[in-house]
């Protein structure tokens, strides 16, 4: 096992940060041989045959990501199907999620609107954090809705699931009234596509990643309306859990706008506008309320 492991290695050398390619030599045979990273450490004398092997190593090194290699990835405690039809979770992702559920109250039957929500990843581990919130992903792409709705499925959680184009006019859909909206919408800038890694820009979906240079906060100011627009619904509705009588807005930025985004939201009527940074100390986290 200790002779595959480098051969691995060698293979991967060049391709990949060398901090990583232990790591991945251990996340291959585990994926294709099911054994446990106990078992390969301990099996020093014996060796697995992996037919495959010299497959994933080309798609590897032409830069596919692991996660669509093997077509899932393991995040936040979620077994999550990812397809090219969506963004592979990312561990600042999993720290929105944390702020999310640590500001509000788990124990209410809150309702929650998770926009662009891709593989499903935000709305699942929400779900499984608050069980009583009642949560609806939204999402242009019908494919990532059905990666979603698979999702949701393997992790034995139920969530609603919504086909809207965020960007049409906000009468065009019947949005449900929610307490929080949450959204990791696309925020990398065309122009910083030249900086961005290959396994990335090759694979992953452009239409969740970015947006025009002359716009950088477009889905953030849509979103931040739509808000608006319900929070008059949600008085009119008499629907308010919240002991603050507001919607709580919470979005994933570029660290680029973090100031951009709190002024907008500011000038939009929000209050308690909050910046938070990732475990990093990038600004990546906006929060904000917005009265009923």
């Amino acid at each position: 096992m200790k002779q595959l492991i480098n051969y691995i290695i060698s293979e991967l050398r060049g391709f990949f940060p060398e901090e990583e390619l232990r790591e991945l030599a251990y996340w291959i045979i585990e994926e294709t041989t099911g054994m446990t990273r106990t078992q390969i450490l301990t099996a020093d004398k014996g060796t697995k045959n992996i037919p495959n092997i010299e497959i994933i190593l080309q798609k590897l090194r032409a830069h596919e990501p692991i996660q669509y290699v093997f077509g899932h990835t393991e995040w936040m405690g979620l077994d999550l199907r990812v397809t090219p039809a969506t963004l592979i979770p990312r561990p600042e992702t999993a720290e929105l999620v944390e702020w999310v559920l640590s500001a509000c109250d788990t124990h209410q039957p809150l309702r929650v609107l998770d926009i662009g929500t891709g593989s499903g990843c935000i709305a699942l581990a929400l779900k499984r954090g608050a069980p009583l919130w009642q949560i609806t992903g939204l999402d242009i792409s019908k494919e990532a809705l059905e990666v979603a709705k698979e999702n949701a499925q393997r992790n034995h959680i139920h969530v609603d699931w919504l086909h809207a184009d965020i960007l049409s006019p906000i009468s065009d859909t019947p949005f449900p009234i929610p307490d929080i909206i949450v959204s990791n919408p696309p925020y990398i800038c065309d122009s910083e596509r030249r900086d961005m890694d290959a396994r990335v820009l090759d694979y992953e979906p452009h239409a969740a990643l970015f947006v025009p240079d002359t716009d950088p906060l477009l889905f953030y100011r849509q979103i931040a309306r739509l808000a608006q627009h319900l929070s008059t619904g949600a008085a009119d509705s008499g629907h308010s859990n919240l002991p603050a009588q507001a919607i709580y807005v919470f979005f994933e930025i570029n660290e680029a706008y973090g100031s951009e985004v709190c002024e907008m939201l500011r000038q939009m009527g929000y209050t308690n506008v909050q910046l938070k940074n990732d475990l990093y100390g990038k600004p990546r986290m906006v929060f904000g309320t917005i009265a009923r």
